[in-house]
């Protein structure tokens, strides 16, 4: 094999998503971004950094080309007021010959002067989609569902139009074209802060949609889906449309089955078994089902978790893996369906892969017996009885059919649960069940999260927003990408930041870019975010300086740069460091102090992950500096608080840093607390996170003192 063969052999190996719809392998990625003001990135500021687009470009790095092809007020319908077919944006998008589009139109179909044509909206969206097919068959389309509105002027863009009536319609178009779809709507439903003029999406509402985008094409397809074909277990087999995906409705031993199939099945064929209310608050299956899940069904309805139901779901499971779905299978447990859920799980542990479970009944006793404080329902526990061949009421014992009878065995499975409840559920009391459930698995060595839902009974089940679920899900199936390790500018823009008004990210990163330019050789170089930043020096655009006596008085004498910008994660701090100019500093010290930020989008291990990802590059950047690591400055007012919890998870993850004997880690919690582990109300402010100018003073104290060894 010559060598140019066996370079485009590797490459195809280790960058699958490279040859999509193109010939040259080695050719960019051409990426087209079809749609409105949403798009192109009205009400962003510096739309030319921050609009979804070019964050996404940013996102994917060197080997696509990103293009913006949005115009503001567009309709995606041809009899429309402004129909974006009659732009020279489309034309040009159709020149481009992409190998992905992107579609986003449909938010102005919902004013009213369109409305009366939304019944043309299906005709005109396939041709659309058969325009850019025609220009190349390979292309591969990618629709994405308007975002909610939050106005309430019914004569404009208007949200339950949007909702009710354009966005099933473009579902159908993603059905009948076999177009991928993205739900943008459920990011955005639960986020209207991040619309300030309640229709537009902010900087930080656009990296919300260019790393859901990134997302989607940077996943690895698996290598085959499923087919049922001929099989005589299977009966009766139809087809429908499940929310824009292929739902394939059939009877396997004579029961009610189901199986929803992905547009691009993820590797490895994860999958999902739900137990009950098939399609009720279905937003987590969606989402799933967008990342490449298939989502199974096989009805035990009315055996309430007892042997025959799971004897069913053992021939179930060996139906789909047989077809070649994973053998670990995530399963979904809705109200009354945690009986068979966990009465399955606790003897298949080896094949489950995790357990989300919502209002889960747990014990027959609560639910249908209402023999405490729930409702309960005489005639489900008559058939409750008679499925489990409970001849008495059971006294204060558990069932054998019980899930909470078995918590020891449930623990010991080893994966991973989640439950999300209403705090005043009338029907499957919390008290009754997942409390005093999820203290059983915990103290028997499981684990389980919860998330309780104030002001909420037993409906509406899951979440308006499934991102917390379905992160769950995906981490406990090796399917969620950490964004904490993926090198991206930031995208804020706020009067609290401590900048000067006007002034976004990219000014304060190429403000540090100009002064490490300068050519002066440092003594040290602070890298880090608000907490950094705070310390001043001669940034010309940073307000806020509460460290700036601490820097005064321990780094007098020092030439000193700093590099902390309010806001960053991890991923932006290594987007700076590998496209910034900080080594033309040459500095001899390094100070890194990052992570604090990534507390609410990622999980401990994904944080550390990313700061080890720091470190690695500011090895290569600074080969002759000395590193001080010191991941976040200890957070939580409390010491058993959330916030201190993750952040002793964090620092217990960073449990190597390699060999390099110039990097040295720096855990200094200690000199913030006082005598009962609180953090020092003296050196911090109230949120826990921020330092007040006594704070500095001990953190740069500490600093000075290892700059002298």
């Amino acid at each position: 094999m010559n060598r140019g063969v066996f370079f485009l052999l590797i490459v195809s190996l280790v960058f699958p998503h490279w040859g999509q719809g193109q010939k040259d392998t080695l050719k960019k990625i051409k990426v087209a971004c079809v749609g409105n003001s949403i798009t192109y990135g009205a009400r962003v500021h510096n739309r030319t950094m921050n609009s979804y687009p070019a964050q996404l470009q940013n996102l994917l790095g060197n080997d696509y080309q990103v293009k913006n092809f949005g115009v503001s007020g567009t309709t995606l319908l041809k009899r429309g007021d402004r129909p974006y077919w009659e732009t020279e944006a489309y034309k040009n998008a159709l020149a481009f010959v992409p190998d992905i589009v992107f579609i986003k139109l449909g938010t102005n179909d919902s004013k009213s002067q369109n409305r009366v044509y939304l019944n043309e909206m299906k005709k005109d969206y396939e041709e659309l989609i058969g325009s850019f097919k025609a220009k190349n068959q390979d292309t591969r389309i990618i629709l994405l569902l308007p975002v909610p509105a939050f106005t309430q002027d019914s004569t404009s863009i208007y949200d339950p139009v949007i909702k009710q009536s354009i966005i099933p319609k473009i579902q159908e178009v993603a059905y009948t074209t076999e177009s991928e779809v993205i739900d943008l709507y459920q990011l955005f439903v639960d986020r209207a802060d991040l619309l300030p003029d309640k229709i537009h999406p902010s900087d930080l509402g656009a990296a919300v949609i260019a790393q859901r985008l990134y997302e989607c094409l940077v996943r690895r397809p698996g290598d085959k889906d499923v087919d049922l074909g001929e099989d005589k277990r299977i009966e009766a087999l139809s087809e429908t449309n499940f929310y824009g995906y292929r739902l394939l409705q059939f009877k396997f031993k004579g029961h009610e089955a189901k199986l929803a199939l992905p547009k691009r099945p993820a590797k490895g064929l994860p999958w999902v078994l739900r137990a009950r209310f098939w399609g009720h608050e279905p937003q987590t299956d969606i989402a799933l089902l967008e990342r490449g899940f298939h989502i199974a069904y096989c009805d035990v309805s009315e055996l309430f978790g007892n042997r025959e139901a799971v004897g069913r779901w053992n021939s179930f499971h060996a139906l789909m893996t047989g077809k070649g779905l994973s053998q670990k299978v995530v399963i979904e447990a809705m109200s009354r369906g945690g009986l068979i859920a966990y009465n399955w799980a606790a003897q298949n542990a080896d094949k489950v892969a995790c357990i989300y479970a919502d209002a889960p009944v747990l014990t027959g006793k609560s639910w249908p017996g209402g023999k405490g404080t729930g409702t309960g329902s005489a005639k489900d526990w008559e058939k409750f009885k008679l499925a489990h061949g409970v001849t008495d009421d059971g006294g204060g014992e558990y069932f054998e059919g019980d899930p909470m009878a078995k918590i020891k065995k449930i623990a010991q499975g080893g994966y991973p649960i989640l439950h999300v409840c209403g705090e005043t559920d009338k029907v499957v009391p919390i008290v009754e069940n997942t409390i005093p459930f999820a203290k059983g698995i915990e103290g028997n060595g499981g684990t389980i999260e919860t998330i309780y839902k104030p002001e909420n009974g037993h409906h509406p089940h899951s979440l308006p927003n499934p991102t917390p679920i379905l992160n769950f899900i995906l981490r406990a199936t090796g399917q969620k990408i950490n964004f904490a390790t993926v090198p991206a500018p930031s995208a804020e823009y706020r009067s609290a930041a401590g900048w000067t008004n006007g002034k976004d990210w990219w000014a304060q990163a190429a403000d540090i870019d100009s002064i490490c330019a300068k050519g002066k050789k440092a003594d040290l170089l602070l890298v880090g975010n608000s907490i950094t930043q705070g310390f001043g020096g001669t940034r010309p655009h940073v307000t806020h300086r509460p460290g700036k006596e601490a820097a005064d008085l321990y780094f007098s004498g020092y030439n000193w740069i700093n590099a902390g910008i309010s806001g960053d994660r991890t991923q932006n701090v290594l987007w700076r460091l590998l496209h910034g100019a900080y080594e033309k500093a040459g500095p001899k010290v390094v100070v890194l102090t990052v992570g604090v930020n990534n507390f609410p989008f990622e999980s401990s291990n994904e944080i550390a992950q990313g700061i080890r990802r720091v470190v690695e590059v500011a090895e290569r950047k600074f080969p002759d500096s000395r590193i001080l690591l010191f991941g976040p400055l200890v957070t939580g007012i409390e010491p058993d608080s959330p916030q201190r919890k993750k952040y002793n998870e964090m620092q217990r993850a960073i449990d190597s840093l390699g060999e390099d004997p110039r990097v040295s880690y720096h855990e200094i919690a200690h000199l913030f607390l006082d005598g009962q582990g609180k953090l020092d109300a003296r050196l911090f402010s109230s949120d826990g996170i921020h330092l007040k100018p006594e704070g500095y003073k001990v953190w740069a104290a500490y600093i000075k003192q290892q700059i002298g060894k």
